[in-house]
Formats: C-alpha cells, sequence, structure tokens
C-alpha cells in the first residue's frame, strides 16, 4: 500500500467541516485481497489493536469494524487503515472519531480520511497505522517503498516501542490540562480559540476582542504582579505587613547562613529556592544542620538565592482565587505509598503506578511516583530501603512536597473551607494583584479558622495548575476554567469580529474589494484577504496570493481588525479547508468553468461542491446567486439563520416567494433611468442606487460588476451596515488599478483606451465581452489574450470562441508560466480557433511573450480604438499601459469596422469612462510614477 498523496486540512473542507486528513493511498496487489481472505490478518490486527473491537464503523454498534473485517471477504486495506489511525490516536490520548474511505476514481486508489486532534500526532499515528499494517502482511502481499538514496533502511518493526514512542509525542505535544481546560471552556461558550505556538500559547476571541492565555496566565495579569509572585521574600514580606498569616523566613546564599538563619527561626526549617515552582528543590522539615546543607545543596541547583523559612506543622491545600473569588480549594497530599506486609516499596510503588489515572508528567490526572534522588533521601532519612516490606497500613511519603507533578494526590475540601480562610485567600490575591493565583496554605485543618487554629500561607503561585482541582483525586471536580473565561469574557461581551467568507468562480476579488471598502467607509478597521495580498486597514501588509486558511489566520489573529472580508478560493479549500471553523456571512457568486481537471475536481457539480463549503458554515447569513442553478441548489444545504439571494431577473419567480415570505433579497429592477439595485427584507422595499452612478460599473455597462456590487450591498446589510452607509461605498469605489488591480482598470490618458483585466477563464472572457459590446467604440476593439496553460483543451478554446467573436484583433500570447504546455502551445490552440470561427488571417497574431504582445497591442490601437489587455503580471502590464508614449498621438482614427457602424448613440467612449477613470488620470498616474521613482 502506497502513499501518492498527503492533504492536512486545518478547517472547514469538502470532508468535514473540522480538521480532518486525507491519504490518497494505492493499494496495488491488495486490491484484491480484502482482510478476510489474507490468512492471519485479523487476528494479528486485533491482537495488536485490541480496543479497535469497540469500534462500530457502518453498523452502527460496538463490534461493527470487526463484522466488516471478518464477514464475507472483509474489508480493503484503505478501510483498514483508516480505524486503525483513529484508533492509534485514541490510544495516545487523543479524542476522534470521524473517518471515511472513498475511491480516487481510479481502480485500486482511495482517498482514507480520519479526524485529528494534533497534527505532528495524526501523521505519526497514520505512519505507525500503516507500518503495522505491512508488518502484519504476507511477505509477497506487501510493498513498501524502498528507502530513498542516502535513508537508513527501517529496523526491525517493533509495535510496543513506537506505540510508547507515539503516546510520548502526543504528550509533547498536547495542550496541558490547564490550557484544556480553559480551551473547553471557551469552546462551550462559542468563543472561538486559534493556538499560537507550540506550547501552551492560545488565543481566544478574533480581530480585536481577541485575549490570550498561556496556561493560566491570561492577557490580564499583571507582569509585577507574577514578578512578586516569583519573589518568595518579597510576597512574604507583603503579605506579612498587611496582618495575613505567613512563616517567619530568611534569605541565605551559603550553608553557613542558612544554619544560622535556622536557629534564629528555630527548627524545624523549610529550605527552598527563592523563585522555583512545581516543588523544585524544595526541602521539609529539617531539624539537623546536617540535613540542612544536603537540602540547601539540592535547594542550589534551582537558585542562586535560597530561602530559609519556620516548619509550620499541617497539611498543604491549595485555594484558588480567580478574579477576586474563591473557586476551589483542594487538600494535597505528598506521594506516598501504604504498607501490605508482603510487598516492598519498589512493589507498591509498582501498584500505585499501575493506576490507569497515572501517567507520565501531565498525560494524565495524577503522576507516576518515581524512585529518585528525593525519593532516596527521605528513605535513608526514614531508615529503609526500596527492598523493605512496610508492616500493613503503615504510609511511607516518598516526597516533601505535595505537588502533583511529583506524584501527590488532592483532595477537593471547597465545601468545608472556613469563612476566614476563603476570606483569607481573597485579600492574598488582592495584596499580590493577580486575577488567577494560587495561594498555597499550611493548617491542619482547613474547616477551622486560621485565626483560632493557626496556619501560614507558605507561598503563592502565578499560573497556578488546574488539574488537581478539574480531576481530584478525591471529591467533586471543580469548574475552575469557566470563571478565567468569564473574566476575560464577561457574559453578553463579543468575542468574535464579523467575518464575511466570499467565493466563486469570478468576481471574488472585486466583491471582497467593495465590501471592505464599504465597511471602511463607516469607521472599521477592515481585514481583507485576496488574490494580491492581505491588507490591514487598507495597507498591504503581505504581498501575494492570500485567499487560503494561512492569509485568514493571519486576519483573524490582527488584534486591531474589528470585520474581516476573507476572499476563499477553490484552491485553498482543496488543499487545507478554510482555516476557521465559521463566518456570520457566507456568499457564493457564481460556478463555472475553470479550473476543471485539477485537485480531482472534473465537473462542475463537483466544483460546486467545493464552493458550498464556505455557505455551508456561514452562522447568520448564506447569499446565493439565483440565476445560477448550481448555487440556487446550495441553500440546501446551509444552517445559517436566514438566506439571501441575489437576481438580475426582477420576475425571477423563487426570489419573488422569497421576498413575499419576508426574506432577503437584492434584486436588479429596471426604471426609467436605468436599473436601480433595490434590497428587500422583511416585506419592506429599499431602493438602493442607480447602476450608473456607481462608478465600477462603467455608467452600468460594465454587467459583471453590477452583479459584484449587488453582492457587496447585500453582504454589507446582512452584516447590520445602514443603507446610507452601503450606498455611499459604492459610489466611492472604483476600478483604478490601486483599488482593485487587474479588475476593469481602465486608462485613457493615450487617443485610444485601454482596460487591463485579470479575466482568465470563459465567463471571465465572456463577460468583458459583454461589455465591450455596450461600450460606445469609434474604433477598433483590440484584445491581447490567453488563458492559463492548465486549463483543459475545451476551455481555452471557449476563451479563443468568445473573444473571436467580440474584438476585431487578437493578439495571442501565452503567460509567463507555461504550466505544463509547449511554449507557443496555448496561443496557436487559440489561433486556430479564432480563425475556425471567421476571424481574417490579418487579424490574429501570436506574439508568445506577455511584454512584447502587450507592447505590440499599444503600438497598434490609433485614436478611438479600445484595448484590452487581459494580463497575467498585472503590475508589470499596468506600467505598460501608462508609460507607453504613442508614436502618431495626433494620427485620425482607423475606420471602424463594417459590423460596428458609428452612429450618434456610439460615438465614442470619453464621457462613459469618465466618471470611473478621474482617479486613475489624475491621481492613480501620479502615484504610479511616483512609486516607480
Amino acid at each position: 500500500m502506497k502513499v501518492l498523496e498527503r492533504r492536512t486540512y486545518r478547517g472547514p473542507s469538502l470532508y468535514a467541516h473540522f480538521a480532518v486528513m486525507r491519504y490518497t493511498v494505492d493499494l496495488g496487489v491488495l486490491e484484491e485481497w480484502p482482510s478476510a481472505k489474507i490468512p492471519g490478518f485479523v487476528p494479528g490486527l486485533l491482537a495488536a489493536v485490541p480496543s479497535l473491537q469497540e469500534h462500530t464503523c457502518s453498523v452502527g454498534s460496538a463490534g461493527g469494524f470487526v463484522r466488516r473485517l471478518t464477514e464475507d471477504d472483509g474489508t480493503w486495506m484503505g478501510h483498514v487503515f483508516e480505524h486503525v489511525a483513529i484508533e492509534l490516536q485514541n490510544i495516545a490520548g487523543a479524542r476522534v472519531s470521524f473517518g471515511k474511505t472513498r475511491s480516487a476514481g481510479v481502480p485500486g486508489q482511495y482517498h482514507v480520511v480520519f479526524e485529528y486532534d494534533e497534527e505532528r500526532v495524526g501523521e505519526e499515528a497514520a505512519t505507525l497505522a500503516l507500518d503495522l499494517i505491512h508488518h502484519l502482511l504476507p511477505p509477497e502481499l506487501c510493498e513498501v517503498d524502498p528507502p530513498e538514496p542516502g535513508e537508513e533502511p527501517l529496523g526491525p518493526f517493533d509495535y510496543t516501542e513506537r506505540i510508547k514512542d507515539l503516546i510520548e509525542l502526543a504528550q509533547r505535544r498536547a495542550l496541558g490540562p490547564s490550557t484544556a481546560s480553559l480551551v473547553k471552556a471557551a469552546e462551550a461558550r462559542d468563543i472561538p480559540w486559534l493556538r499560537l505556538n507550540d506550547q501552551s500559547l492560545i488565543q481566544m476571541g478574533h480581530g480585536k476582542y481577541q485575549k490570550r492565555i498561556q496556561a493560566t496566565v491570561t492577557s490580564e495579569t499583571r507582569h509585577i504582579a507574577v514578578s512578586i509572585a516569583s519573589d518568595k521574600e518579597e510576597t512574604n514580606q507583603i503579605l506579612g505587613d498587611l496582618g495575613l498569616p505567613v512563616p517567619r523566613q530568611r534569605t541565605v546564599r551559603n550553608v553557613e547562613d542558612a544554619v544560622r538563619a535556622a536557629e534564629r527561626l528555630g527548627w524545624p526549617v523549610v529550605c527552598k529556592p527563592l523563585d522555583a515552582n512545581h516543588g523544585r528543590g524544595v526541602t521539609l522539615n529539617l531539624r539537623t544542620p546536617e540535613d540542612l546543607a544536603v537540602a540547601f545543596e539540592k535547594a542550589s541547583e534551582h537558585a542562586r538565592t535560597i530561602v530559609i523559612e519556620k516548619y509550620l506543622e499541617g497539611f498543604d491545600h491549595r485555594l484558588l482565587v480567580v478574579n477576586g473569588r474563591l473557586v476551589a480549594a483542594a487538600k494535597r497530599v505528598p506521594g506516598h505509598v501504604v504498607g501490605d506486609g508482603k510487598s516492598t516499596i519498589e512493589q507498591l510503588v509498582a501498584v500505585v503506578n499501575s493506576d490507569p489515572r497515572r501517567g507520565i508528567g501531565h498525560e494524565k490526572v495524577l503522576t507516576r511516583i518515581e524512585l529518585d534522588h528525593q525519593a532516596g533521601v527521605l528513605m535513608v532519612k526514614g531508615g529503609v530501603t526500596k527492598d523493605t516490606v512496610l508492616p500493613e497500613g503503615q504510609a511511607f511519603f516518598l516526597r516533601a512536597t505535595a505537588n502533583l507533578s511529583t506524584g501527590g494526590t488532592a483532595i477537593d475540601v471547597t465545601d468545608i473551607i472556613h469563612p476566614d480562610n476563603r476570606e483569607m485567600a481573597v485579600r492574598a490575591a488582592r495584596a499580590i494583584g493577580l486575577d488567577v493565583i494560587g495561594v498555597d496554605f499550611i493548617t491542619t485543618d482547613i474547616s477551622k479558622s486560621y485565626r483560632e487554629l493557626g496556619g501560614g500561607i507558605c507561598e503563592v503561585n502565578a499560573a497556578p495548575g488546574f488539574r488537581m482541582h478539574v480531576a481530584p483525586t478525591e471529591g467533586k471536580p471543580r469548574d475552575v476554567a469557566g470563571p478565567v473565561i468569564d473574566m476575560l469574557f464577561p457574559p453578553g461581551t463579543p468575542t468574535r469580529i464579523p467575518v464575511a467568507a466570499i467565493t466563486g468562480t469570478n468576481g471574488k476579488t472585486t466583491t471582497s474589494r467593495m465590501l471592505a471598502h464599504i465597511f471602511k467607509m463607516t469607521g472599521s478597521t477592515v481585514g481583507l484577504s485576496t488574490t494580491d495580498g492581505v491588507y490591514i486597514d487598507g495597507e498591504r501588509t503581505v504581498a501575494g496570493d492570500m485567499t487560503g486558511p494561512v492569509a485568514a489566520q493571519m486576519v483573524l489573529r490582527d488584534p486591531s481588525v474589528d470585520v474581516a472580508v476573507l476572499e476563499t478560493a477553490r484552491g485553498g479549500l482543496l488543499r487545507a479547508g478554510m482555516g476557521y471553523r465559521n463566518c456570520n456571512v457566507g456568499a457564493v457568486l457564481n460556478v463555472s468553468s475553470d479550473h476543471l481537471g485539477l485537485g480531482g475536481v472534473n465537473t462542475l457539480a463537483q466544483l460546486a461542491e467545493v464552493k458550498r463549503i464556505v455557505v455551508e458554515v456561514a452562522r447568520d447569513c448564506a447569499v446565493l446567486n439565483a440565476d445560477d442553478p448550481l448555487c440556487l441548489t446550495m441553500a440546501d444545504h446551509t444552517e445559517a439563520k436566514r438566506i439571501a439571494y441575489v437576481t438580475q431577473n426582477s420576475r425571477h419567480e423563487l426570489v419573488r416567494q422569497h421576498i413575499r415570505s419576508g426574506g432577503l433579497a437584492c434584486v436588479l429592477e429596471e426604471g426609467i433611468n436605468g436599473h436601480m439595485i433595490t434590497l428587500y427584507d422583511g416585506g419592506t422595499h429599499l431602493p438602493l442606487l442607480w447602476t450608473h452612478l456607481i462608478p465600477a460599473t462603467l455608467e452600468g455597462r460594465a454587467m459583471h460588476n453590477v452583479q459584484n456590487a449587488m453582492f457587496a450591498a447585500v453582504m454589507a446589510y446582512a452584516m447590520g451596515v445602514k443603507v446610507e452607509n452601503v450606498r455611499h461605498g459604492l459610489r466611492t469605489f472604483d476600478t483604478s488599478f490601486f483599488q482593485a488591480p487587474g479588475r476593469l482598470n481602465v486608462f485613457d490618458d493615450h487617443p485610444f483606451k485601454v482596460i487591463l483585466d485579470y479575466g482568465h477563464n470563459p465567463a471571465a472572457v465572456r463577460a468583458m465581452a459583454d461589455l465591450v459590446g455596450r461600450l460606445k467604440v469609434s474604433g477598433r476593439r483590440i484584445a491581447v489574450i490567453t488563458a492559463p496553460g492548465d486549463r483543459r483543451n475545451e476551455d481555452i478554446l471557449e476563451i479563443a470562441r468568445t473573444a473571436a467573436g467580440a474584438f476585431d484583433h487578437l493578439i495571442l500570447k501565452r503567460d509567463d508560466d507555461a504550466r505544463g504546455r509547449g511554449p507557443d502551445e496555448v496561443p496557436r490552440l487559440m489561433e486556430a480557433e479564432a480563425l475556425a470561427k471567421g476571424l481574417a488571417r490579418d487579424a490574429v497574431e501570436v506574439i508568445v511573450d506577455e511584454v512584447s504582445a502587450v507592447d505590440a497591442g499599444l503600438r497598434m490601437a490609433r485614436r478611438g480604438d479600445l484595448l484590452v489587455v487581459f494580463g497575467d503580471t498585472i503590475s508589470r502590464c499596468w506600467k505598460q499601459v501608462i508609460y507607453f508614449k504613442p508614436e502618431n498621438p495626433g494620427e485620425p482614427p482607423a475606420a471602424p469596422p463594417e459590423s460596428a457602424p458609428v452612429t450618434d448613440e456610439t460615438r465614442d467612449i470619453d464621457s462613459l469612462v469618465q466618471s470611473a477613470t478621474v482617479v486613475a488620470d489624475e491621481r492613480g498616474v501620479r502615484l504610479a510614477r511616483k512609486s516607480e521613482d
């Protein structure tokens, strides 16, 4: 079984609305060998991974997968791989269950999809699953890729050691118990979160509403308070000055001073590092100078300054205070064993560690007890060894401190703590100034007041662990994470910025920019991801095609952003998913032929399924093109609170029914003065704007931009923008190069007109052809055009046919990247089709290089002509256009073609594009030249 491809989806995708991996595998000869036909395979698999017997599979009950393995011929190895990869993650501590295996469209090849919790763990679980399956197969059925040159050959397969490595990897990569409890509490409150590093740094909320945590340190934790809490001497003094109970202490730097301090304080004493944590280097109940000398040496491994403190009799209690309120209290007992009269201490430790609740480090709710140096010191002091048999019922402590991280246990005592002790902990928290604080209090009985019984605060902890409270060894678990989240996000406060996701075959970029502009005109700080970069408040912060999940997370992480507009392209959805769980408003503009035959998407229906993801995860509103049947059917696949339809057909029956039932719609209506964009909502008729007043539509003639404006308008309205602000945004948005590079950029400083556009698929070229047919042109219509090399031949030929029917002269070029085609293959294909369409031989020429082709078009054009450049490298093409110097600027216009006679109504396009190009004419060129300099 060979892996052909691996994809990691970090958000909603074709397969699920959560994180999954997809392995494309080729079974090879195993296609003829399902599980039940392979001798010994199923027993070997169940012996290695017995918990597979709990998998329900399609049967729906435990044991269902085993039935699939054994009944009839069994099941295929791709399906086995899916289940084993899932179960190995569960063994490592993840909680995942989703998976599915489907044919990849080629005999013997399958897409194996399974859920993952942590990416590296998911990858390693898949690798181990494949190795285990191969190990269980007979040699004649096991096809494994040979090692690469220089790569070490694989040694003997040791499943036990490999699963141990996987568990350890999962422990290293997993969120700690405190962080995990906070994430769980955030999810329960529908607060989005992002992991910002490989440790415990978590962002909760999006954009300007975000807060951060690192373990139990929050973005509200004061640095000075952490500094105080980390200094045991300073903490002791501050609390003591307020009359709170604290033991007397001294700080020292050598053993002699330590002994003198102990004698002044009075034996017994505690020796601990000044600024360590987790009980590291702490020794309690020291009664002689010799014991203190040993303890001092141990403490010095963790700090140069050592604290000698009066030892308090009693039990160690952790009092957790969050936002000025005590939320939990736990009695902590050091790691110990209890004799049974038969077993040695070493054997008793093994029994204790066999408790399934105990693991390594913070893997589980309890930590294993180790017979290390500290245990050895205590055994020497107690006159025992690891081979000593303790009498029945006798406890022997192997730790001096009660930290859970060293094997201690915790007993919840929240319900019995005395009110005085509760108030004492709250006062201590306020004195130090921490929002989340662990107060370590020593007393013989927490249910009695410290005023009557004594006791004292031995230290306080910034970033206190939550494990002892959320999963105590004994007693009631406490929700201590919830109060932290409620402190960061009080009920009713926002956690999410509005998010708009926009997809479609054409118009995504222009619509995204229009919507971002509308929001910017309202004073919002907009985060925009689009095909040429990420923009924060109008400034490009990252250049490049940023329409995938990485760009989306850049926007959502930015603390200045208060609304996100995310262009969402097919490629990103297929490669890695959306990168975020939900959007407020999702829009699908259209679905037409583009990129078919790539990424496993071969039909328009499959392409529609990809783009549908955006509306599947929309929370508030799904905006759909009612004039596109493939978009219209997506209404059945969204759980958004409402659906908004966009139509240029004012008589669209379904939309009219939708409007009558109070639905939201944007309709293009005909009037005496032209076309009016109109909103309908809740039975209310809201005329918005005449299309000829929107600069981006070139006086209403660019119908594709009319549609883009309609989508931007209804999305903004659905996101709470007032109608007047929507109107103002559309009236001030134009398609100058500096506002929408490569999207209908008009330049008319030459005697002829130039339009630069990035149209690169049949639908985009049809839209431009429609516009060219509506423009008043006194001269020729010339196009510099190509098609991307990775498109299907039929798409390339359709582009050529459309262009041949709309333009008088074609200059056929090639993109810089041929994308697997020959040097002139694409333009030659288009040339043959254009000639077959009826263009004259001298009206079609091939100039392969884009720079040369654009230059030829500019030199060919004469007064009154219209030159449309379908550019690939947009900035370079625009510079060619604006810096071109016509050789004969005074030359009269060329004779118009017979097919387009000059009339009073089609005299020229000067007045037509004036309003749309004033920025490019007066401001844009000046800025471009300044930039070039």
